[in-house]
């Protein structure tokens, strides 16, 4: 069998970081983990293609070449996904489908003409397609209810990458999370029972990434590192040893949920273990609304010192925000912006609120009659409008967003905050001896000159890149690269400002909708 593996386009958003990667040299923010590790689950006398279509299209020769075409895509990537199943079959390609999306809307897939749906998790669903094609199967959807031992997960076929192209490879330790968020469809896919690889297979493919040369950002992609506190402490205690034996050759970036300002311990050990930025959903400073959403694991402590403790520690914080909860108070974008200043908050990924389909959220709100399907049937991204009825009025709350979007991202404030919040670590942080690549130093001068030259911001930037290069110069390469990652924010707020005020424009010329602005209570 001749496979050709593909990973669709993904649109300019909040995590694609374009113009950072342009000025970088690179391509892509990180790979597709798991179609690389799809591909090392199929048979060994399988010729296998691989195309991340960020990086390189495949080629009309690859397209010749292969029996089969084999496609995992996230919602965001639904267009590309649509254009690739129906290229495929115009040219009598079988097609297999998986990911997220496929698994959470298996319509899409099938209606596009997909002829096999490998669906929820690949260490059960893609030997049950194999079977099939064994057997002689056209086609075929499988499922599996079971969650699968991620102890027997192979290592991912990082041998089929570029690295050169990524700002991050991508690794995964666990699957699951223990809480249970309305909004959330991370329940839905990988269960509340975390489930993780043992410390042997991490240091395994951390080291077949260190072998390749691999030497910067490694994204834990766990949706909750630390859902499972106690195995997560196991892993770091085992690869602390392995990162100084090797003179920490990368940095790791990882998302976490609140309550690990509550341990000590784990955030000391994810410091001494080169973990350099938590990603956090903190959603709202708003109380009210975070218990509505049950995400009461944010309302045990203050959030904002909850922040500043792990900040202090030495991790600087990425955050999740949204906007437009049930019965949220006007105004929640600007307590929104208060607590981002105040806490120094370089990143904080603002989004409207969305129902993901199958969540608990999306089920309640189907039965409400708010879901918006004919509009916007599945949200996307931060140029998305809310697919549901919300309990203020549509444009009020979409208005409230691009505000406070184009706020955040305004070059002064966000050089002033995260300055402050790089002052504000005070914990130990790992040092490699590692030479800068080319990417780097073009990187560096590309900063220099927009921030330093051309910008209103020149004297703030010289300013403090200087007081950290003298006052934490340990922390001198992670405050440059938070620096240019804005570059991609100072952009791409034009982005989601036109895109919002057209939909918007649209949406008012239909009455039906409009009228349905009049929900005064939703049950």
């Amino acid at each position: 069998m001749r496979a050709l593996l593909l990973w669709p386009i993904m649109p300019n958003s909040f995590w694609s970081y374009q113009e950072t990667l342009d000025l970088a040299g690179l391509r892509s923010t990180n790979p597709p983990l798991g179609l690389i590790t799809v591909a090392a689950m199929l048979p060994s006398d399988w010729e296998i293609r691989f195309s991340d279509r960020n990086v390189r299209l495949e080629t009309d020769a690859d397209w010749a070449w292969c029996d089969l075409v084999i496609i995992s895509a996230m919602i965001i990537q639904q267009q590309d996904l649509g254009e690739l199943i129906k290229k495929a079959v115009a040219l009598g390609k079988k097609v297999a489908v998986g990911g997220p999306f496929p698994t959470s809307v298996p319509e899409f897939a099938l209606e596009a003409g997909a002829d096999y749906l490998i669906l929820d998790e690949g260490e059960c669903t893609v030997p049950m397609f194999l079977e099939a094609v064994e057997r002689g199967e056209e086609k075929g959807v499988f499922r599996s209810s079971e969650k699968p031992d991620v102890t027997q997960t192979p290592i991912p076929r990082f041998d089929l990458l570029d690295l050169n192209a990524y700002y991050a490879i991508t690794v995964q330790f666990s699957r699951g999370c223990p809480f249970q968020c309305e909004f959330c469809d991370i329940i839905n896919l990988f269960g509340r029972k975390p489930r993780t690889k043992t410390p042997e297979q991490m240091l395994a493919e951390l080291e077949a990434l260190y072998q390749m040369g691999w030497n910067r950002y490694i994204f834990l992609v766990d949706d909750n590192f630390i859902g499972n506190k106690r195995n997560a402490k196991v892993f770091l205690r085992a690869l602390i040893p392995w990162m100084a034996e090797r003179k920490y050759p990368f940095n790791f970036i990882t998302e976490a949920s609140l309550n690990l300002a509550e341990d000590d311990e784990l955030i000391d050990l994810m410091v001494k273990a080169g973990i350099t930025i938590v990603f956090m959903g903190i959603e709202t400073p708003d109380v009210e609304s975070l218990v509505g959403i049950n995400k009461e694991q944010n309302t045990r402590q203050s959030l904002q010192e909850s922040c500043d403790k792990i900040t202090r520690a030495g991790l600087q914080i990425m955050s999740g925000f949204i906007i437009g909860f049930d019965n949220e108070r006007a105004g929640a974008g600007t307590r929104i912006q208060e607590f981002v200043e105040e806490t120094g908050i370089p990143q904080a990924h603002l989004s409207l609120l969305g129902a993901l389909p199958n969540t608990a959220m999306w089920t309640r709100l189907q039965k409400e009659g708010r879901l918006l399907e004919g509009f916007t049937k599945y949200f996307t991204s931060q140029k998305s409008l809310m697919n549901f009825v919300p309990t203020r009025p549509m444009a009020e709350v979409v208005n409230e967003f691009i505000t406070t979007f184009w706020n955040l991202y305004e070059p002064l404030p966000y050089l002033k905050r995260t300055f402050r919040h790089f002052i504000m670590m005070e914990g130990w942080r790992p040092q490699n001896k590692r030479q800068f690549t080319w990417q780097e130093v073009r990187f560096f001068f590309a900063i220099c000159w927009r921030q330093g030259v051309v910008r209103s911001t020149r004297w703030r930037f010289w300013w403090q890149l200087l007081a950290i290069a003298f006052q934490k110069p340990h922390l001198f390469y992670d405050y440059l690269i938070a620096l240019g990652v804005g570059e991609h924010f100072f952009n791409f707020r034009h982005e989601v400002k036109a895109q919002l005020e057209a939909q918007l424009e649209e949406l008012q010329q239909q009455p039906i909708l409009e009228a349905s602005y009049q929900l005064e209570t939703v049950s």
